[in-house]
């Protein structure tokens, strides 16, 4: 089976970080493999060792995202592709969704996988643009994958409960980072990751149009979140507390 899977190179967002003058700004020297993607590439390692097969990553980035690519071939990854970017155009899920169906429109595969989300934005959307733009059936939210009869059985966190969907191939999945514990590289694999091939296309090539590739949403500015009230406290006997609380609730939060 052929595994695709598309991660990206995000800020680490356990390192610090500062708002100033509306901009955000983080370590450029710590950027990891964002963790849902990592979830994607375990779940497509432990299928390709059940099933068989070749898994392929596919990042999108400048020149540094070629460290990215090279931590999901220490795990396992048989080949890693870099779409390269300056890095500086200011893409948005509409953005990167372009660019990867561009990318996949000949290509031949079993499962296109990617996390659900970034860690820098959490913004959610491109799995489902991808899918949409490929015409793929398509899955979110997996905590558990599994290949039965050539469908891939998506086990899916609902809104109230888990769900069980089969999907014929070829077909888009995004993972929660819940499904799996990702492995840590050992010695063995990265010495072997030096040795895997990595493509590089660039983005010209894909032949997107401007407005394809114009985001659609743009940041403005940040800001951090107003600190909270202090809450009130009440004293008193329980009946007249009460009477106080939801005269309050009354006419100062017109919740009642």
């Amino acid at each position: 089976m052929k595994f695709y899977v598309c991660i990206k190179m995000v800020p680490d967002v356990a390192a610090p970080f500062q708002i100033k003058d509306g901009e955000l700004i983080m370590d450029a020297d710590r950027m990891v493999l964002n963790a849902y993607d990592a979830s994607a590439v375990e779940e497509a390692l432990v299928l390709k060792e059940q099933h068989g097969g070749e898994v392929e990553v596919v990042c999108i980035g400048a020149a540094k995202a070629s460290e990215t690519i090279r931590k999901a071939l220490a795990m396992g990854a048989d080949k890693g592709t870099h779409i390269t970017t300056s890095g500086d155009e200011g893409f948005d899920s509409g953005s990167y969704a372009a660019i990867l169906s561009a990318f996949f429109k000949d290509k031949e595969y079993d499962i296109l996988s990617l996390g659900k989300q970034s860690q820098d934005t959490d913004s959610g959307l491109t799995g489902s643009m991808v899918a949409q733009m490929l015409d793929l059936p398509y899955a979110t939210n997996a905590v558990g994958l599994e290949i039965e009869d050539g469908k891939l059985i998506v086990k899916r966190q609902g809104d109230s409960g888990q769900e069980m969907i089969g999907l014929p191939t070829p077909c888009a999945v995004t993972c929660s980072n819940d499904m799996n514990e990702p492995r840590i590289p050992n010695l063995k694999g990265i010495m072997a990751s030096k040795r895997k091939p990595i493509d590089t296309v660039e983005l010209s090539s894909l032949e997107l149009s401007e407005d394809e590739l114009s985001p659609a949403s743009k940041v403005t500015s940040y800001e951090h979140k107003p600190a909270r009230q202090a809450g009130k406290k009440f004293e008193g006997e329980a009946d007249e507390v009460a009477r106080e609380v939801a005269q309050l609730l009354d006419t100062e939060a017109n919740v009642l």
